[in-house]
């Protein structure tokens, strides 16, 4: 999987309560120059161009600046962009639950289901409730698709959510001016785009290197400048304390880097982040990354189960397990992905391996309810299970640990795992789990070996007289009593197996009281040279 292309970073901003004022002044204004900005966006839908966006962006640059104007108008098609992906994919969320439904309606009343596909509905009751909802899903489906082929969007500035939550204060606890500073603060505006070439980066919201603060102000709150070029310098200063030696020696270099205030209104704390492209490095090739081993990772709802694998697939040392809690808000969820990936990145870097091998799971068309039915405890798991945010995380925390992440195709590994490692490595004194085992088959499946492990030679002799070997056929395997390929190839002294005239007749070779048995000997003349 290729590395993060840019990189973020946040630290706290102190401001008294007039520079505080100031800033919220700004990013109402700005973020009212947004808001209609985006509605204009929103009209044009699909006859928009480069020329357009000309006329959006001089309409604002006359109220605040041409590079506040040029870093509104690319949020706002970066925003209306983000609602199109969106509409796709609650589009095919409704083909596949639509699809779902057809399925199980054309199943006779209680025809059980398989594991690739479900059955059919309990009761008659169920089935009328569920024509009646894919005619209900159809619908749906056909005004999406419609406003995706007219290039309509719905987006709100501040959040759906939050715009929701205004008619339901008492059941989120809030009071209308603590939804009132919410809103404010979730529509402002107070970002600024990084210049290469300029100075420090940046030349609409600026950070020395010394940590000083300064916002290019607006036309229209020029009069609020402290300093000269229409310019308002904040008193307290800053620091970047993770990677902040990389973003010094960007803003030392003039390097493009772009900033964004925010204020939590829970906190009534104030923060800027910094963010910057980075250069693709190329990527190392699979047998360099994997040529130490690597470490399976299967992720699970409470917890990542890894192994680490020598380069010839087998397990080394002992299982480990990497728990997290899911349940809470999102910074919690997020912090604790975080924590769990920080010490499995560190665990690797001590093993001495280069790649992490993952599962590349996608759960978009197993969320919808209609594949689970009642299954709600298990449609709840899959909905909240992190893959993307939990992938992202991984590739972006491994480059700085300079490891490799390969993704490989997720099926079957639990089954297959547990079917061929989960027994062989259990001890008295290790129990051994499915994840565990998943683990060793996504790793062995990274490394391009084949999941089953290596047939176990006889224990007492040739002859399996203690049964068969790991991965032989079974007595009622179709097909396992069939006579053996006639091998090609030069004869020696003795035939082998397949190599005889009667390697074909299994007659000969394994009955006892063959007519060939009971048959009279006869012995050839011996020739006349002797």
């Amino acid at each position: 999987m290729p590395g993060p292309s840019g990189v973020a970073v946040r630290t706290r901003l102190r401001l008294s309560a007039a520079e505080a004022g100031v800033l919220r002044e700004v990013g109402g204004l700005l973020g009212s120059l947004a808001s209609g900005d985006l509605a204009v966006r929103c009209r044009d839908g699909l006859a928009h161009d480069g020329e357009r966006w000309a006329v959006r962006k001089r309409a604002l640059t006359g109220r605040s600046s041409s590079r506040w104007a040029g870093a509104i108008t690319r949020a706002t098609h970066d925003q209306w962009a983000l609602a199109r992906r969106g509409l796709a994919a609650y589009i095919r969320g409704l083909e596949a639950g639509i699809a779902t439904v057809r399925h199980r309606l054309s199943l006779p009343i209680r025809e059980k289901g398989t594991k690739r596909a479900p059955g059919g509905y309990r009761s008659r009751h169920e089935w009328h409730a569920k024509s009646r909802r894919l005619t209900v899903l159809e619908a749906r489906r056909d005004r999406a698709v419609a406003d995706w082929k007219a290039g309509r969007v719905r987006v709100v500035r501040g959040g759906r959510r939050l715009a929701n939550t205004r008619h339901h204060l008492t059941d989120a606890q809030l009071t209308e001016g603590q939804w009132r500073g919410r809103w404010e603060t979730a529509r402002m505006f107070l970002s600024a785009d990084g210049e290469s070439g300029k100075r420090y980066g940046n030349e609409t919201l600026r950070i020395t290197p010394d940590g000083q603060v300064s916002v290019k102000l607006p036309a229209a709150l020029a009069h609020l400048a402290n300093a000269s070029h229409g310019r308002y310098t904040l008193t307290h200063t800053v620091a970047f304390s993770h990677r902040g030696q990389e973003w010094a020696d960007r803003i030392a270099g003039n390097r493009a880097v772009a900033y964004t205030l925010h204020h939590d209104p829970d906190r009534n704390r104030w923060y800027v982040t910094a963010s910057w492209q980075r250069k693709s490095l190329p990527v190392l090739p699979l047998h360099a990354a994997l040529a130490a081993g690597c470490i399976g990772v299967d992720m699970n709802n409470d917890h990542l189960a890894a192994w680490q694998l020598d380069p010839h697939g087998n397990p080394v040392g002992e299982p480990r397990r990497f728990f997290y809690d899911l349940s809470g808000t999102a910074p919690h969820r997020d912090a604790q992905i975080r924590h769990t990936l920080t010490r499995l990145l560190h665990w690797a870097r001590q093993s001495g391996v280069r790649a992490i091998a993952v599962e590349d799971l996608d759960f978009d068309r197993d969320k919808t309810r209609e594949k689970h039915g009642r299954r709600k405890r298990f449609r709840r798991l899959i909905s909240r299970f992190p893959t993307a945010r939990l992938r992202a995380r991984l590739v972006s925390m491994a480059a700085e640990h300079d490891l490799t992440i390969v993704a490989v195709d997720p099926a079957y590994t639990s089954r297959w795992g547990a079917q061929h490692w989960q027994k062989p490595l259990t001890t008295p004194r290790r129990k051994t789990t499915r994840h565990d085992a998943a683990s060793i088959a996504i790793g062995r499946r990274a490394l391009g070996h084949p999941i089953r492990r290596r047939t176990a030679p006889p224990r007492n002799d040739q002859s399996d007289r203690r049964g068969h070997r790991t991965v032989q056929a079974g007595p009622s395997a179709r097909g396992s009593e069939e006579t053996r390929p006639r091998v090609l190839g030069p004869r020696t002294r003795c035939d082998g197996p397949g190599r005889g005239a009667n390697a074909g007749d299994q007659c000969a070779q394994n009955r006892s009281g063959h007519t060939a048995e009971h048959e009279s000997w006869h012995q050839d003349s011996p020739p006349l040279s002797l």
